[in-house]
């Protein structure tokens, strides 16, 4: 059974860091990409980053660039995400999601595969 699980979310003040982890089960984890969504309440599904998983290439979005980064651990099965200076914008559920086999290192979420359940993440100002 393929399961991706996030953890690391919650409250946390403007300015400030989190760090969002996704471990994931029931496939080869080298043969997948794994991407970071957030989608806020009346807002569509945004992609902000993904992380090849067999060479550890990397894509992010514009909008979180230079603040968030992704890294993975394969020994674990884990993607994680951490996140710096955020903003009361960057208030949402934030998803992990796999994309694979010969997976194209896309932000585009349909062409994800498997999606974890979500962790709430919310900044107050």
């Amino acid at each position: 059974e393929v399961q991706l699980v996030e953890s690391g979310g919650g409250l946390v003040q403007a300015g400030g860091s989190l760090r969002l982890s996704c471990k994931t089960s029931g496939f080869t984890f080298d043969d997948y990409a794994i991407g970071w969504f957030r989608q806020a309440p009346g807002k569509e599904r945004e992609g902000l980053a993904c992380i090849s998983s067999i060479d550890g290439v990397t894509e992010y979005a514009d909008s979180v660039m230079g603040r968030f980064t992704i890294s993975n651990d394969n020994a674990k099965n884990t993607v994680y995400l951490r996140m710096n200076n955020l903003k009361a914008e960057d208030t949402a559920v934030y998803f992990c999601a796999a994309e694979g086999p010969l997976a194209t290192m896309t932000l585009f979420s349909p062409h994800y595969d498997y999606w974890g359940q979500g962790t709430q993440v919310t900044v107050s100002s």
